[in-house]
């Protein structure tokens, strides 16, 4: 802190203009806001994330993935002690913060040069899950839900042990968060309000890619068709109220799904996404994407090379190898020609599904993708949240609560129930 003014920080900022300012000036800022975020619905303890970032210097990218590791694992014994003692509810929510906490570090993996960290960082994070699922009140069962030559892994939460016949909601993931993440984005709040709540992990996400090598596809309705031929053999699902959520890329994901799949009821896309391919040409030079423009794909991919070799590039090499793994490809062209298929522009008028779109002020990787999703989607709901609210940047991380509220509203309108 200044020490002539407390209200002043060491970069010279008032100390109430973190909302704006940001906790950091990378993409760690976003982290930190969606941990945040999470709190609400005990995915995190606002003291520990604050303590931990204290903690943790700007590029030190060494220190970061160490400092969530060992927060991991410090609450996840605290957890196990829970269990042993007799207390679930406690083992269940230190649980779940654990292996929200272990879910940083696995993401935090594509800032170092030792990749083979990732998988058994990873399996910490799982284990947390499974102390999770082991002490939840909420009654939850595994849900394997067969995908072409194997099966996707899923469970479905319910609200109690009755077995009746509700609505249900499916929760599809975004490009890499975690299971626990979503969660804490609405899984809980579903419960609460009656609803069944399925959490699965589909091609490219966590177990399918860093345990399988099973890589995304663009034609999401491939994945979201087994889950619902999957939920309506059961019989405590209602076929009528089946709705489905997408969070981040899912807001592509499930936009598409919906252009071929009609048996949803409802949709949520949060926020929305119509063409992928804007968030990675953006930290792109211009010179070099009119190489790949214009089909010189071998000078642009050599020229990509090139500009990781300078000084200081590192971490972006590091950040696109693990942006671009998850799609199965490896070449800067290829992973570019890859992207550009995740595109909803001549898809998005099939949808007939009522669909919720979220659109956040100040959106950092897809601004304003949200209103264009809702404008080619016949008779979108349009949600707008702003900074004003503090419902502002990429999924509104830290207005969930308001996020919630608004959108099972809408949702249980939807589906004749409430009210």
């Amino acid at each position: 802190m200044n020490e002539t003014d407390p209200a002043l920080d060491r970069h010279g900022r008032t100390s109430h203009e973190t909302y704006t300012a940001g906790f950091y000036a990378d993409d760690r800022d976003f982290v930190v806001r969606a941990l945040l975020g999470k709190a609400t619905r005990g995915g995190a303890d606002i003291g520990e994330v604050l303590a931990t970032i204290a903690e943790c210097a700007p590029h030190d990218h060494e220190g970061w993935y160490a400092a969530w590791v060992a927060l991991g694992d410090r609450i996840a014994a605290v957890a196990e002690a829970c269990a042993k003692g007799g207390h679930p509810v406690s083992a269940a929510r230190t649980y779940l913060r654990a292996a929200n906490y272990y879910a940083v570090a696995v993401n935090a993996v594509s800032g170092l040069g030792d990749v083979d960290r990732l998988l058994p960082t990873f399996r910490l994070h799982r284990a947390a899950w499974d102390g999770y699922l082991a002490t939840t009140r909420w009654p939850v069962e595994p849900l394997d839900i067969p995908y072409e030559d194997t099966t996707l892994p899923g469970w479905i939460f319910t609200p109690d042990r009755s077995g009746a016949r509700r609505p249900t909601l499916v929760m599809n993931l975004g490009s890499d968060e975690a299971i626990t993440g979503i969660f804490g984005e609405g899984a809980e709040g579903g419960l609460e309000r009656g609803y069944n709540v399925v959490v699965f992990e589909g091609p490219g996400q966590q177990s399918m890619l860093f345990e399988r090598g099973v890589p995304f596809r663009y034609d999401w309705e491939k994945v979201l068709t087994p889950v619902v031929d999957r939920l309506l053999a059961r019989p405590d699902v209602d076929a009528e109220r089946l709705a489905v959520y997408g969070v981040s890329q899912a807001g592509y994901w499930v936009p598409r799904a919906l252009a071929f799949e009609h048996r949803f009821a409802a949709a949520i896309a949060d926020g929305g996404v119509v063409d992928m391919t804007r968030s990675w040409r953006q930290n792109i030079p211009h010179a070099l994407l009119a190489a790949y423009d214009r089909g010189d794909k071998e000078r642009f991919d050599k020229e990509m090379e090139l500009a990781f070799r300078l000084p200081g590039t590192g971490k972006g090499q590091r950040l696109w190898n693990f942006r671009s793994r998850p799609y199965g490809v490896t070449g800067y062209s290829e992973a570019l020609d890859e992207v550009a298929k995740y595109d909803l522009t001549d898809v998005a008028g099939r949808i007939a599904t009522p669909l919720y779109v979220i659109d956040a002020q100040g959106d950092q990787f897809f601004g304003g993708q949200g209103a264009e999703l809702a404008a080619l989607v016949p008779g979108a709901t349009l949600a707008r949240f702003t900074q004003a609210e503090g419902a502002s940047y990429h999924c509104q991380p830290l207005a969930r609560e308001l996020t919630e509220q608004r959108m099972f509203d809408w949702l249980d309108e939807q589906l004749g129930l409430g009210g």
